[in-house]
């Protein structure tokens, strides 16, 4: 089984942290977000998937590769890549993937996290649909169903018809099948919100046309598209995952759980949390932190801050209030 996963898109409501890092590689809790996806498919999937298909923006370079080589190795799995030129929807980028539909494929768009406590089994169905409740529909993809079986799909209503909106997963039986239908999209020019192209309407199609679509639903879908999102879901996951540190190693300093402290981190004269997350190699001294990210390599000295997200390689010293900076930035307010 086949994985494809489009991240092509510059991730812009994660600036200034997308201007050098890809939005589906910066970290949530010492883990990139793409690889939470692809963990979270080896543990609930009843297949193995065997390649995982990076669908990159045309700017993306070898060190972007490299990184997902090097997290593919990990996690036991084939990388390959291919580049979507153009931001042109959802139906287009998976399109760009076409040489690998064939045989069952599963889409995951690397915009969110997800969870279940139980596998998902696929069946026989045609299709399956990852699906969550939401209390806003209108600001998604939805899906209407009887059952267990899906009767159509509508993007962002703007009337009430379903509470069960698309996560962006998607499973199909017959990938060459699939890829049809997406062609079908490009080459009738059927646009939805936005002129773009969307999947919807490959699957309405494909409804039509008597395939059966399954539903599978999450217990978890955390949203990592925008700095708030990301720094809640960090929040929520630190929680989830970390909720003990071994304060012994931080002597003079106070460790309110829960925290991520990555490795080589030093932590001196400072407080530390709730919701804090430190990656590798990171120092802070005489500070206070609540609520914020900081990523690698980064040294703060008297900062006190809340709700924050700190770049890599980042100095920032008497920094007091909240900030968003980015990746080898440096702050001294005198």
């Amino acid at each position: 089984m086949k994985l494809i996963i489009p991240m092509a898109g510059r991730g812009t409501r994660v600036r200034p942290h997308s201007h050098t890092v890809p939005k589906p590689l910066l970290p949530v809790a010492g883990t990139m977000i793409v690889e939470r996806l692809v963990e979270t498919f080896k543990r609930t999937l009843n297949r193995d998937i065997t390649d995982v298909v990076y669908i990159l923006g045309p700017d993306f370079g070898d060190d972007i590769k490299d990184m997902l080589r090097e997290m593919s190795k990990r996690q036991d799995v084939n990388a390959l890549f291919e580049v979507q030129a153009e931001a042109l929807g959802t139906a287009h980028a998976v399109s760009c993937a076409k040489e690998h539909l064939d045989g069952e494929v599963i889409i995951a768009f690397a915009d969110t996290i997800f969870d279940s406590e139980e596998p998902f089994e696929l069946g026989d169905a045609d299709s399956v649909i990852w699906l969550k409740k939401v209390e806003d529909p209108s600001r998604f993809g939805v899906a209407t169903h009887e059952g267990d079986t899906i009767t159509g799909f509508v993007e962002k209503p703007k009337e009430f018809i379903s509470d069960l909106a698309i996560i962006g997963v998607y499973y199909f039986k017959d990938g060459n099948y699939f890829k049809e239908q997406i062609q079908w999209v490009l080459d009738n020019d059927i646009k939805g919100p936005g002129g773009e192209y969307f999947l919807t309407d490959a699957l309405d199609k494909m409804i039509k046309e008597g395939k059966v679509f399954k539903t599978a639903t999450v217990d978890e879908w955390l949203d990592c598209g925008t700095l708030p999102a990301w720094l809640d879901t960090t929040g929520i996951i630190t929680e989830k995952e970390f909720d003990g540190v071994d304060e012994s190693k931080y002597p003079d300093s106070k460790i309110i759980p829960p925290v991520y402290i990555g490795d080589n981190v030093k932590i001196e004269n400072s407080t530390v949390g709730p919701k804090v997350s430190i990656e590798n190699d990171t120092v802070i001294k005489n500070s206070k932190i609540e609520n914020t990210i900081i990523r690698d390599h980064a040294d703060l000295d008297e900062v006190e801050t809340e709700g924050s997200t700190i770049g890599a390689h980042t100095t920032l010293k008497n920094v007091k209030g909240k900030v968003d900076v980015g990746d080898h930035s440096s702050l001294n307010i005198e």
